[in-house]
């Protein structure tokens, strides 16, 4: 009988640790996204007491008030207490129970008011932090959101800002309240009698031993699991996103293997942080019904003594009963705090990656539109080179066409063109200046990168193509001058309502020509010195593509554009052609002069017309 053998996860990614002593760990990502180190989260978090302190104070006294309305119950019972078995007049047992609902009353209205400002406070401060995080995911150089995936910012945005905003929302108020209830009980009880805190001595022992195993071993786990939740988040999306291709190749039980592999790590990682508050839980259970033990037993104690009466006796026993319920709650939600803090650690983490300001240090030297490509090297990786000293030189107004074959480097040479990444070593410059010297923003103004990937936001194509410009878009005329430059007003006024037709998600689909036509149109508006098309018009038939991109060529005369293609016309029609190969310019020159030499560029000349 023959044994089939057992699929087995596949080799980049090693199956998960079954429960080990520490947090399963992910293997390591070089390209994810940073996590901030804890010092980073603190120092906001003390940035955050500063700007909204005044708050924060209202909150904690509004809170403490309530709290010492509330000891009046127990307070005023055990005086009850005394006062019967003193045989006091019932008129006086009677205003001292109009006291407790009085104060009960007294209580209602101060937690109200306690509420709405913990609420004011929470809202504003997590507003705050995922407006900073947004404007960080904007910010992300474009290098950085390519090498980290999509999975990583999708688990950041999503689940992590959820993580962020329990904490804000319930365990900052939950802590302000019950720290300003266990401190007035506290009070209260010491002011009984100072040996009355001592009952609470084994319990306090308990919680903080068990308290502070947990939060030795928690941060580690969250952040363990918090990588395996980017981790899956990204194979399921490229699951979808690959669907047709792992088809068409026959690799659906590998891929089913890969999310297996993703999903059960996850599944580890959860446990391990399951296990730790299972082990956490029980003693600190037990902590807080011991306290009302050992109350009774000192108090008893100092009944005895002749230290205490019987109504504080009991005073003694209502308020450890009702300190024990916001302690519980403030325990409670240290868990929540700790997934809370990695959430922010992984939030803080995107703005160390945000584009830094250039030096800006250099003046403008060269003419708008030029283009210098000095000694160039560039590797994604340590030890690993794209590109190898690459010189080049482009006047204004010049077109260039790149062509080479699949990873010579066409498309890493035109995001450094572009900006998108910095040179390993030598320089680019674009009107004479350092892109490196240059801002981010200043960067865009001279050089744009138009991919074959073009986004439509939700909204109006109106809407859509003023993203290119500073100002609202308000100029029609503008508009439609843009779009006439692309071929693309025709279909644009066929639309039920012009520039005023809804375009994106859940609104009308637009075919990918016309979503390349929107973005070719948006650079029109942007105006930009250099353009670098990286195989922009691959979406469009051949036809439409040529007769755009000629219209483009009109449009942006006096613009230095730089065609990454496959299709060879963009090549005859350029003025010069770069030919790409192994990270290497091995040949430049027009297009009859590529093809007198006989090299690389007309064997690939000759290959693809022929084809055609």
């Amino acid at each position: 009988m023959t044994r089939t053998a057992e699929p087995r996860p596949p080799a980049d990614r090693p199956a998960a640790p079954s429960l080990p002593g520490g947090p399963p760990t992910a293997p390591v990502d070089p390209t994810a996204l940073p996590v901030a180190p804890t010092p980073l989260v603190w120092r906001r978090l003390r940035r955050a007491g500063r700007d909204h302190g005044p708050l924060l104070l209202l909150v904690v006294v509004l809170y403490a008030l309530a709290t010492g309305a509330a000891l009046v119950a127990p307070w005023v019972l055990g005086m009850i207490i005394d006062a019967v078995r003193d045989g006091a007049a019932p008129a006086r047992v009677d205003v001292m129970a109009l006291a407790i609902v009085a104060a009960l009353l007294v209580n209602a209205a101060l937690l109200l008011a306690a509420v709405a400002q913990s609420i004011r406070f929470g809202e504003g401060l997590l507003a705050e932090l995922r407006e900073e995080f947004v404007r960080s995911v904007l910010r992300l150089p474009l290098g950085a959101v390519e090498r980290a995936g999509t999975g990583d910012l999708v688990s950041r945005t999503g689940r992590d800002v959820n993580s962020l905003s329990v904490m804000v929302r319930e365990s900052l108020p939950v802590f302000a309240t019950g720290g300003a209830t266990v401190l007035v009980i506290l009070v209260a009880q010491v002011f009984l009698h100072p040996a009355l805190a001592l009952a609470w001595l084994p319990s306090a022992l308990i919680i903080w031993v068990s308290t502070r195993w947990y939060a030795r071993r928690a941060p580690e786990g969250y952040l363990a699991e918090m990588g395996t939740y980017s981790r899956l988040t990204q194979g399921v999306s490229d699951t979808v996103e690959g669907a047709h291709t792992l088809e068409a190749l026959g690799r659906q039980e590998w891929q089913d293997l890969r999310t297996d592999a993703d999903v059960r790590r996850a599944y580890l990682a959860e446990r391990y942080t399951l296990w730790l508050r299972t082990v956490w839980y029980p003693p600190l259970e037990f902590s807080y019904m011991f306290t009302s033990a050992t109350t009774f037993l000192v108090a008893g104690f100092l009944y005895v003594q002749g230290e205490l009466s019987l109504g504080q006796i009991a005073t003694a026993v209502f308020l450890t009963v009702q300190m024990s319920r916001p302690l519980e709650h403030m325990i409670d939600q240290i868990d929540n705090v700790m997934v809370g803090f990695t959430g922010m650690r992984r939030l803080l983490g995107v703005q160390g990656t945000e584009e830094t300001p250039g030096t800006g240090a250099e003046p403008e030297t060269g003419e708008p539109g030029a283009v210098a490509v000095e000694g160039v090297r560039f590797g994604y990786a340590p030890g690993t080179e794209v590109l190898r000293g690459v010189d080049l030189d482009l006047r204004p107004g010049e077109r260039l066409a790149m062509v080479g074959p699949s990873g010579a480097g066409k498309s890493t040479l035109g995001k450094l063109l572009a900006g998108v990444y910095l040179p390993g070593a030598g320089t680019v410059r674009v009107g004479g200046v350092d892109l490196a010297a240059l801002s981010p923003e200043e960067r865009r103004e001279r050089v744009i990168l138009l991919s074959q990937e073009s986004h439509v936001f939700r909204g109006t194509l109106a809407e859509n193509l003023a993203l290119a410009l500073e100002d609202d878009g308000a100029d029609r005329e503008r508009l439609w001058r843009a779009l006439e430059a692309v071929d693309a007003a025709t279909w644009v006024r066929s639309m039920p309502e012009g520039l005023d037709t809804r375009v994106g998600s859940g609104q009308d689909a637009l075919d990918p020509a016309h979503v390349q036509q929107l973005a070719l149109a948006r650079v029109v508006l942007a105006d930009p010195q250099v353009l670098v098309l990286d195989e922009a018009t691959s979406m469009i038939d051949p036809r439409s593509a040529r007769r755009l991109e000629g219209s483009l060529a009109g449009v942006l005369a006096g613009r230095t554009v730089v065609a990454i293609a496959h299709r060879l016309y963009t090549a005859h029609d350029a003025d010069r052609v770069a030919v790409v190969d192994g990270g290497e310019i091995v040949e430049l020159g027009t297009h009859d002069e590529l093809l007198a030499r006989g090299g690389s560029y007309a064997e690939l000349w000759n290959a693809w017309h022929g084809e055609g």
